[in-house]
Formats: C-alpha cells, sequence, structure tokens
C-alpha cells in the first residue's frame, strides 16, 4: 500500500526549514521511496537540502523553487522568509530512481545521461512505468527528446523550476545536485496505477491564423503574414503600447495562445512572455512556422474552478483510491487569480478528499492526454495522482 506524509515550513533558517518539513513528512512512513521537495528562492536552497536530507537520510530526493508559495492541505504558504514543502511516498512495492543534471553539451543530450543514470540508479535497465521531470525554462523540449531517445515514449508529469519574478533565480536540486541549467528526473517502477490529467482549461475563440514566421523556436514573428503583435492586438482590441516588453506576460493571462495535436486531443498552451520593438512576441515554449495558432481565453473564475474540476477528472481516470497527489500548477495562473488563492485551496481540499497532495508554481507544464505524445506548454495544468 502506498502512503505519504505532507510537511511544510516558514522557519527563517533554511536549514531548520527543511528539516521541519522533512520530520512531517516521514511520520509513520516505514521507507521513504522518493521526496518531492519544493521550496523558494528567497531561502538558501543548499540549507534547505541539507536540512531535508538530515531526516531523510539516502531516501532520493528531486524537486525544484516553487513561484510565491506552494498549496498543501493546510492552504496557501508562503512567508517573507520563504518556505518549504515535501511530498513523500512510502511503498514496499514501489522503486524510484533519481537523477539530475546541469546542462553539458547540448540539452537532449543530458536528457540521455540522466536517463541513463535515472535507471542506474533504480538498479535496472528496464524503461519506467512513468516518470517526473523538472527542467529549467528554455529547452525543456530538447530534454525531453534526450531521456525520450532512451526509455522511448513512457506518460510523464512534471514542471519547469520557477522563481518570484522571472529573473533566471530557480534552481533544480536532488539529494547530490542543485544548478539552475539543466533538467532532472524521477523513474517509477511499480505496477499500480497513476493518472495525469493535462489541460489549460481555456476556451478557442474564433481567432485564428498560421504561423507564417518563427525565429529560433521561441520568438512568434508573423501570424498570417503579419506582425505578430499587430495580429495579437486586433484580435484582443488592446493596444499595442499595453502589450509591450513585460506587460505582454500579464496582458496574456486570460487571453495566451494555443497549438492543437494533430487530432485535436489537446491544446497546448502557448503563454506570451514579452513583446518587442518589431512586434513579434517571445514565447514561453516551442512553435514551429505553416501550423495554425488560436487565441484562447478564460475568466479568472473559470481559472479558480478549473483546478478542481481538473483534479475531480484526475480521480475519474485513476478509478481507484487515490495515495497521493502531485499537482503542478502554472505561477503564470496563480499570478492571474491574484488573492484569490485561497479559493484554489477550497477547490483542492474538496476533490482530494483527505489524500494528502502537494500543489507547486512552475513557469512550464508537463503532460500528455488520450496517448498523445509527452508535450511541453504554458499556463496549464499537470495534475498527477498515484494509486494507492
Amino acid at each position: 500500500m502506498l502512503k505519504s506524509n505532507v510537511g511544510w515550513s516558514t522557519e527563517a533558517d533554511s536549514y531548520i526549514s527543511g528539516k521541519t518539513a522533512a520530520q512531517k513528512a516521514v511520520v509513520d512512513l516505514v521507507q521513504t521511496k522518493v521526496a518531492f521537495l519544493y521550496t523558494s528562492v528567497d531561502n538558501n536552497v543548499e540549507n534547505v537540502l541539507e536540512g531535508a536530507k538530515s531526516e531523510l537520510g539516502t531516501a532520493p530526493i528531486i524537486g525544484c523553487t516553487s513561484s510565491g508559495g506552494i498549496i498543501v492541505p493546510e492552504g496557501y504558504i508562503s512567508s517573507e522568509h520563504g518556505f518549504s514543502g515535501i511530498l513523500a511516498l512510502g511503498d514496499p512495492e514501489l522503486t524510484v530512481g533519481v537523477a539530475g543534471s546541469k546542462k553539458g553539451k547540448t540539452a537532449r543530450q543530458t536528457g540521455k545521461e540522466v536517463a541513463l543514470k535515472a535507471m542506474e540508479r533504480a538498479g535496472t535497465k528496464h524503461i519506467p512505468s512513468y516518470f517526473y521531470m523538472v527542467a529549467s525554462p528554455g529547452e525543456e523540449e530538447e530534454y525531453l527528446k534526450g531521456i525520450e531517445d532512451v526509455i522511448g515514449r513512457v506518460p510523464f508529469f512534471g514542471g519547469s523550476a520557477a522563481d518570484n519574478t522571472v529573473s533566471g533565480e530557480w534552481k533544480i536540486y536532488t539529494n547530490d545536485e542543485i544548478f539552475t541549467d539543466g533538467v532532472a528526473v524521477a523513474f517509477f517502477y511499480t505496477g499500480k496505477k497513476m493518472a495525469n490529467v493535462y489541460t489549460g482549461a481555456y476556451h478557442e475563440t474564433t481567432n485564428s491564423g498560421v504561423i507564417t514566421k518563427v525565429e529560433g523556436k521561441r520568438k512568434l514573428v508573423e501570424i498570417d503574414n503579419m506582425p505578430a503583435m499587430k495580429k495579437y492586438a486586433e484580435w484582443t482590441d488592446k493596444k499595442l503600447k499595453d502589450i509591450a516588453g513585460g506587460n505582454l506576460l500579464v496582458q496574456t493571462i486570460l487571453a495566451p495562445l494555443g497549438v492543437k495535436d494533430p487530432l485535436g486531443d489537446l491544446i497546448a498552451i502557448r503563454h506570451p512572455m514579452a513583446g518587442n520593438e518589431d512586434y513579434s512576441m517571445n514565447i514561453g515554449n516551442n512553435l514551429a512556422e505553416n501550423t495554425a495558432v488560436i487565441q484562447m481565453e478564460a475568466t479568472v473564475d473559470e481559472l479558480i474552478e478549473s483546478t478542481g474540476k481538473t483534479l475531480k477528472e484526475v480521480n475519474k481516470r485513476l478509478g481507484e483510491e487515490a495515495g497521493a497527489y502531485l499537482l503542478v500548477h502554472c505561477g503564470g495562473r496563480k499570478l492571474g487569480i491574484g488573492d484569490r488563492i485561497e479559493e484554489v485551496t477550497k477547490q483542492l481540499k474538496k476533490e482530494a478528499k483527505g489524500v494528502p497532495f502537494m500543489t507547486i508554481f512552475t513557469f512550464g507544464e508537463y503532460g500528455s492526454e488520450n496517448q498523445g505524445a509527452n508535450t511541453c506548454g504554458g499556463l496549464m495544468l499537470s495534475f498527477t495522482g498515484f494509486g494507492k
């Protein structure tokens, strides 16, 4: 039987914060098979990790910094001193191999190396049942390709490391690694079910067009041969001056862009991050020329309600009692929700029905839908339930 606990702390001393969170998380766990550890960029991450390890011993640890806070059954956890939170899983029938690395020669090669190391640490050469990934924002798709070069298409979930101001201060860590630019994975070996729901929960509008020019992989230059910002302004009736520069990130939370997978089972949200002087847009994930892009929309009420609906769908797909939930929620969505964040807590507690859960806020979310390809997006939810 899978058993889980959540521990958290807002102690000002980072070592004590990590230690306190771990003490709570390991209560009644005979053996911790994996500990998901999340903290703040306001903490000394190295000290948090050392404090956690003082209680967790050699148990595999994986995690990243979360934007602004975390949500646990007790509510939204944040403070001027930062925070630490741990979701610990224990199950005699579960093996987890954790590995991480800062970026080497290429993101794809690094993904390969980390996948091989995770299998080695699990004591097997077999592919996992499913896996969790955390990467730095920027090359998530390439890290994923490298991992899949080794294990093929295996269901996954997770999200990108985040900070409080999109300033690149985020951290990723495992037991023996802390880095800003790189990737970490947890490979799960178990016969028990995992259910993931990956969604933006936005509505399609009638505004859509063909991407006619992209620079690199993440600069959207033209839609329908028109400067991307001008096309977006036309669609949304926004003024160009109001979406210039960093204003674009906030202005697009309720009206982002989306791209459909080939069969239409998933709309991966593409979050415009910054508006450039040439009226191009920097986007949070990869794009391809000669594919369609759709303007999406949602209200703040819908962003809040989508959390409960998504967790309810996780339970439906799991089809059995859950032992734990890891809920990856976009930090941009949290920014849009603002001071109504405790309404999200209420939604999650209602659907979790007493099962321990950890909600983190990321700068990129990962998952798949309807047996489709593993995908990375932004402004999304990647909610995962583990069978008990």
